[in-house]
């Protein structure tokens, strides 16, 4: 028996206007599959995961059947669904209710009217499976993101559900903590049997473990198919979501292309993973000789060699009470100007500490810090954020404070003339927003509020832009779009620092890379020198050609050598 049949479902939310977020679904889940949903940020699958869930389904209008094991979802009580239904949502601060990670674990339990033996036993379990012991009796304040979504996931398993729903868990995680965490879901499918129904934009770490990909594309499917069928299909079809498949399977169809004689059955061959990429180079170069093994790096900027620096910070220590633990410990580095400057690092090293202290909302009690060659402190507030430095938060929703977009954008205006209304169109349309306007910020989608957000920060025109994890949330195709919207503002002499998760936009876009570790700068190169020298804080594209070509990080760069040697 199934577990979710979905049939001719549509939805409309209230103020839609008549269209549409979801229209015509037809899907079928079955028990212990792991399926992944994936499409462009507003295609609808956020709503449609919501859906399965009575208590999280959003207010608007359902047409269709949603069975759940063969009967209608409404008539599961909210018992039923609360014990067999598991979901994780994209902020894992959304989805803690208690003050200690003990008392979260048992809090389920206790809402189902477990008695305590039964609560003890299964929160054991958990803590141990999950590895939670050393952090057991922790506020649930002080842990990092990717404890707080683990301690999500432990919490939700300790009711024992048969369905796990995930929405862009690992959103927020670095790619360490991320693949962590999908792995630790990977095992509870394949041990447990528990059906999984997952979103991602990120896809290299769950394409290859999915039974079957599902792709929305303006609220209707696609494709339903196996993983490796799903990459072919979008490629024939010439569809943009093609640029979200993993990057083994871009590269291949991209080479596949030019040299059809690789490959008899493209489908079928299509690697999936780093190792079966791996394997298919060497197969494509069996015999041959590589003479060119090194992309070129253009316009390469040397890190130890900056003149004229727009950010300096120099031994700089702060931590945020006084007996409390330093965050940033003696952190120094140099940011030329009109670059894109990308910091990487894992949860909780005080990465977004040291963009606070850059404009001064953590004030150092060692050190200093530059803009522009003066002081920060010395800068008045008005004159500091008014047309020279701007924070685009890693929280978004802490931006808004009006009942639509447009309103929000027009605070960030003096005045409301014509011309004032014109720039507020102008940046709506470079950030895809513009249907979104007259929108409550709350109403939209986690990848829509981070496009709101950095439209509302671009009107305030500053000289330095520091963003932090501006990608979060965001489908490829704005990503690439943001990086247009990136390279725009250098031209014009704006310098952006970027602390951000997403390796392969760092590799693909910035000018220099710096490793952030235990409150410092370890190490700062470009994206070509400091991606190829790692191990697991570098792009699959490397990975899975690092045994043939010595420094390509993203998928051009093996895309480019493979054509160049064959």
């Amino acid at each position: 028996m199934a577990h979710f049949e979905i049939k001719n479902m549509s939805f409309s939310y209230p103020v839609s206007s008549g269209k549409k977020a979801l229209s015509n679904i037809n899907l079928c889940i079955e028990k212990g599959q792991y399926v992944t949903i994936c499409g462009r940020s507003g295609s609808g699958k956020t709503t449609l995961l919501r859906n399965l869930k009575s208590a999280l389904a959003p207010h608007g209008k359902l047409e269709g059947e949603i069975l759940f094991e063969g009967k209608p979802l409404a008539e599961a009580g909210l018992r039923e669904q609360s014990s067999k239904i598991g979901y994780v949502m994209q902020n894992p601060d959304n989805q803690i209710v208690t003050d200690k990670v003990w008392h979260e674990l048992a809090f389920g339990l206790e809402s189902l009217g477990m008695d305590q033996k039964t609560i003890r036993l299964r929160v054991a379990e958990m803590a141990s499976y999950f590895g939670i012991q050393n952090w057991f009796h922790k506020n649930v304040t002080e842990l990092s993101g990717g404890q707080k979504q683990l301690l999500n996931l432990a919490s939700i398993m300790a009711m024992q559900p048969e369905i796990l729903i995930l929405d862009e868990p690992t959103s927020q995680l670095d790619p360490i903590a991320a693949s962590d965490f999908l792995n630790t879901v990977r095992k509870i499918n394949r041990e447990l049997r528990t059906t999984i129904i997952i979103t991602e934009h990120r896809l290299e770490d769950i394409f290859s473990a999915s039974d079957k990909v599902v792709v929305l594309d303006g609220g209707k499917v696609i494709a339903d198919d196996e993983p490796r069928l799903v990459g072919g299909f979008l490629k024939e079809q010439n569809n943009k979501m093609f640029a979200a498949m993993p990057t083994p399977v871009q590269v291949f169809y991209e080479v596949e292309k030019s040299y059809p004689a690789f490959s008899e059955n493209p489908k079928a061959s299509c690697p999936l993973t780093v190792r079966e990429a791996g394997a298919w180079l060497d197969k494509v170069f069996e015999n041959k000789t590589i003479e060119k093994t090194e992309v070129d790096e253009k316009g390469k900027i040397d890190p130890d060699d900056i003149k004229t620096p727009a950010v300096v910070m120099k031994e700089v220590w702060f931590r945020y009470e006084k007996e409390a633990p330093d965050v940033l410990k003696g952190i120094s580095l140099q940011v030329p100007e009109k670059t894109l400057y990308a910091i990487v690092g894992c949860n909780g090293t005080g990465k977004s500490t040291a963009l606070k202290a850059i404009c001064n909302i953590c004030r150092p009690y060692r050190g200093k810090v530059y803009i522009q060659g003066k002081p920060v402190n010395k800068y008045r507030s008005t004159e500091l954020f008014q047309g020279n430095l701007a924070l685009l938060p890693q929280d978004p929703q802490s931006l808004f404070v009006k009942k639509t977009v447009r309103e929000e954008l027009e605070e960030m205006l003096k005045k409301k003339g014509e011309e004032e209304k014109q720039r507020i169109e102008e940046v709506a349309a470079i950030c895809e927003i513009t249907e979104l306007l007259d929108s409550h910020p709350f109403d939209l989608s986690g990848g829509e509020q981070q496009r709101a957000a950095l439209a509302k920060v671009l009107l305030t025109e500053p000289r330095i832009l520091l963003l932090d994890e501006p990608t979060k949330g965001i489908d490829n195709f704005f990503k690439q779009q943001f990086a247009e919207i990136l390279n725009r503002l250098k031209q014009r002499g704006v310098t952006i620092i970027m602390v951000s998760h997403d390796v392969e936009f760092c590799a693909k876009y910035a000018d220099l890379v710096s490793m952030f570790f235990d409150g410092s700068i370890i190490t700062t190169n470009t994206p070509n020198r400091f991606f190829s020298q790692n191990s697991f804080y570098t792009t699959a594209a490397n990975r899975m050609s690092r045994h043939v070509f010595k420094n390509a990080v993203t998928n051009e760069d093996v895309i480019d050598l493979c054509k160049r040697n064959l």
